[in-house]
């Protein structure tokens, strides 16, 4: 039975966990205005210790591949490849949004997450997730909100929306959406590492995994300094 430790840092949400394919067997979970960079390799030894897992047991590493907060996404893809080259262990990077839709099983109808991308642009994709398996309508991409409002109106079926953008599109959605839609309660609406462990032990299954050297984030779109100086 395969065994992976997940990392988590692509938005505010600090999150670990350490999973098989029968059970989540620890997840630590933060939601503060802490770096991730103070949190989150304390809380992974936190939980390798209190499960008691030897990491040498582990068949790989899970992190949020992106996109996200690029200077989070650096952070939890910094800590996965060091500790998968310290341990000889392969990288499995899961889409960030794919991440989040995993919160969702057994919606008839589509799931839509949204990450605020600043400038009413948001990181979504459009997914299924039910007793037929993890399904993705619309892979991961960045678009304006009135884009994603409009795809999803085309589908024409009902949605469920999550994510840290629901807050900031939640007005707007209201107003333009033509499909009967829902928003996800607060303990299904941000990133989980017990979710990015599911998700990743099927890519793992699949033969979807890198080495760790190989390992680079998905930030999906220029960084805000990077725009700047191509604006210049």
């Amino acid at each position: 039975m395969n065994k992976i430790l997940a990392i988590e840092a692509s938005g505010l949400v600090a999150s670990c966990a350490i999973a098989t394919e029968e059970k989540i067997i620890g997840e630590f979970s933060l939601n503060l205005k802490l770096t991730h960079s103070q949190t989150l390799l304390p809380m992974v030894d936190e939980v390798v210790k209190r499960t008691g897992t030897d990491l040498n047991e582990i068949d790989a590493i899970a992190v949020s591949g992106g996109p996200g907060s690029f200077t989070g996404l650096r952070i939890g893809s910094a800590t996965a490849k060091g500790l998968g080259l310290a341990l000889n262990k392969p990288i499995v990077a899961v889409p960030t949004t794919q991440t989040i839709a995993a919160n969702i099983f057994g919606f008839e109808g589509v799931i839509v997450p949204l990450m605020d991308a600043r400038r009413s642009q948001v990181y979504t994709g459009i997914y299924r997730n039910n007793a037929e398996g993890f399904t993705v309508v619309r892979d991961q991409m960045a678009v304006s909100i009135d884009e994603i409002i409009d795809t999803v109106n085309e589908i024409g079926e009902p949605v469920i929306f999550l994510g840290d953008g629901v807050p900031v599109f939640r007005e707007m959605i209201c107003e333009k959406i033509k499909v009967k839609a829902q928003f996800a309660p607060a303990n299904n609406s941000v990133q989980r590492a017990g979710s990015l462990a599911v998700r990743a032990l099927d890519m793992f299954q699949r033969g979807l995994f890198v080495p760790a050297a190989d390992h680079v984030p998905d930030y999906l779109r220029l960084s805000q300094a990077e725009r700047e100086r191509n604006e210049k």
